[in-house]
């Protein structure tokens, strides 16, 4: 299992974001003293992203903000969506800045990217490498 796991400045907005934008649904959310977001995890089908607000630490030193790379990202998340294009309407009514918009992947099946408010990269896809039938 490959989990990823990201960075906030402002994690309460992003969690508001990734669930009523992107359709994420909470699976936990650990909160410190104050109530503040320490770790969050949710889930979309199987899938899991976990992310926490930025910190002085460790972990934290060897990751860079997007707004620090003018928007480019070394990573993306994948998300494989079975309705794709309800996703897609979605996230744009939504206010989701869209990078690339819903388009037919030569690979099979149908995908487009949005960027979310602190400029993570997501891509979601009716495309599923996992599916039975995928070579």
């Amino acid at each position: 299992m490959i989990i990823p796991a990201m960075r906030y400045r402002d994690p309460e907005a992003a969690l508001r974001f990734l669930k009523e934008v992107f359709g994420l649904r909470e699976h936990a959310v650990h909160r410190d003293d104050a109530g503040g977001i320490v770790h969050a995890q949710l889930m979309h089908a199987g899938g899991m992203v976990m992310f926490g607000p930025g910190r002085a630490g460790d972990f934290d030193r060897l990751l860079i903000d997007p707004s620090e790379t003018g928007g480019r990202a070394t990573i993306t998340v994948y998300v494989v969506e079975h309705d794709i294009k309800a996703c897609y309407e979605r996230a744009r009514q939504r206010g989701a800045r869209i990078l690339i918009p819903l388009k037919d992947e030569d690979h099979g099946g149908k995908s487009f990217t949005a960027a979310d408010p602190e400029g993570h990269i997501w891509t979601f896809g009716s495309y599923d490498p996992l599916a039975p039938n995928v070579p």
